[in-house]
């Protein structure tokens, strides 16, 4: 048999990085990066290159604590922090998550709707079940795989960015030569940039995904016992390239709609389907269908995964069985807490909450409640004896220790400047 050749090992390498790096970029994100570009121009492209290198040392660090004790971050927080702390915690992220699902979900029902003129309440209703529907029948491996292979849509946004034919000079003045940003508005967008791309969801989605590899390989948590120099390596590997796409896909599309609604006037898009209505008369209805298919696929692919880590995260506390590789009858309270959230998603809906505005502060309430899990996760990786005498490095520490400092600064400007 031939050896598979570079670029083949490269795709299997890939595996929890890349499925989380490209969660990132669900519907809710993808409208607070239009965002950002339609009301701030190109002027805080610099933040996709700030944020890169923070969200790899951050996603990394939750990926050892998995790797490492073989359990997920919740289970690793108990061993150091007060339960009525932990269920505050878990509280929070229930809350978060479920108004980021409702946020997707209608991010997805407005762009169905626009394409086939069904009412966006029915395509919420349906996306919502065929998306529970999927993950409880399919086991992780089969899930793992599709989600990898939808990460590929991202490359929608990059065409459209160069549809809209940049000044480049331009472009790569702002993108690395940064602005801080002036007045509440300005700070509150940096807080949500922050908050939606280092989100405490994808923490523990990332150390619960490495547990579900070793499951998935036939290793029980008993034969865990620290991890190999090669497979620490790998998860670099792959979450290097899965942050990668993630800040990749937030640059071009707040390149897009910085040259497109800001340059036109359009700085306060309601929803996604009108940021995809507005891109059509101004570079083509190519343009619009690639926004639209981007919004479906990463819609399938983030609503599991945040769901996924309120499950993980409450199951782990209440010490439940949980595992999407496990079969409904065998982890019932896991999978009810996955069903839960997405219904609470799917209510917001027929509610009529705002789902832009919904979005938004969530993402301002994420990067708010991220520094104190960041503070968190930094003291369970430092635990020697936790990790099995394989606690974080040096750098991997003062990255998220600058990521920790810069989330609160940034929270702090928004209320005082």
């Amino acid at each position: 048999m031939a050896k598979p050749g570079p670029i083949a090992r490269f795709w299997r390498t890939l595996g929890p990085g890349l499925i989380t790096g490209a969660a990132d970029d669900d519907p809710s994100g993808i409208t607070t990066y239009s965002l950002a570009g339609a009301q701030f121009g190109t002027s805080l492209l610099w933040m996709a290159v700030l944020s890169w290198p923070l969200m790899w040392a951050v996603q990394l660090m939750c990926a050892r604590v998995g790797m490492v004790t073989g359990r997920g971050l919740m289970a690793a927080f108990r061993e150091r922090f007060p339960r009525p702390l932990l269920f505050v915690v878990c509280a929070a992220l229930f809350f978060a998550n479920s108004i980021n699902i409702g946020a997707d979900l209608a991010g997805m029902a407005d762009a169905a709707e626009l394409l086939s003129g069904v009412n966006s309440h029915v395509w919420v209703t349906v996306f919502g079940i065929a998306i529970l529907w999927a993950t409880v029948q399919m086991r992780y491996a089969q899930v793992a795989n599709v989600l990898k292979w939808l990460a590929l849509v991202l490359m929608a946004y990059v065409i459209t960015a160069l549809l809209s034919r940049p000044n480049w000079g331009e472009v790569l003045r702002d993108t690395f030569i940064p602005r801080l940003p002036s007045g509440a508005d300005g700070w509150g967008m940096m807080v949500a940039i922050l908050g939606t791309t280092i989100s405490p969801y994808l923490f523990f989605w990332q150390a619960s995904q490495e547990v579900e590899e070793e499951k998935g390989i036939g290793r029980a948590r008993a034969q865990r016992i620290g991890a190999t120099p090669e497979e620490l390596k790998a998860r670099n590997t792959d979450v290097g390239a899965g942050t990668f796409v993630s800040n990749g896909a937030m640059f071009f599309i707040m390149l897009t709609t910085a040259l497109t609604l800001h340059r036109n006037g359009t700085t306060h898009p309601q929803n996604s389907a009108e940021v995809a209505r507005a891109l059509e008369p101004l570079l083509g209805h190519s343009a619009m269908l690639l926004y639209t298919i981007g919004l479906f696929g990463l819609g399938a692919l983030a609503i599991p995964t945040l769901a996924g880590a309120t499950a993980y995260a409450l199951a782990e506390l209440l010490g439940l069985r949980q595992g999407i590789d496990a079969p409904f009858t065998r982890a019932r309270a896991f999978y009810v807490i996955m069903i839960v959230s997405v219904a609470g998603g799917v209510a917001m809906d027929f509610f009529n909450i705002d789902a832009v505005r919904a979005l938004y502060w969530t993402a301002i309430v994420n990067g708010l409640v991220a520094p104190p899990l960041l503070i968190g996760i930094v003291t369970v990786a430092r635990d020697a004896k936790l990790m099995h005498g394989q606690p974080s490095g040096r750098l991997s520490m003062v990255l998220v220790w600058a990521t920790t400092v810069l989330m609160i600064a940034a929270g702090v400007a928004m209320f005082v400047l």
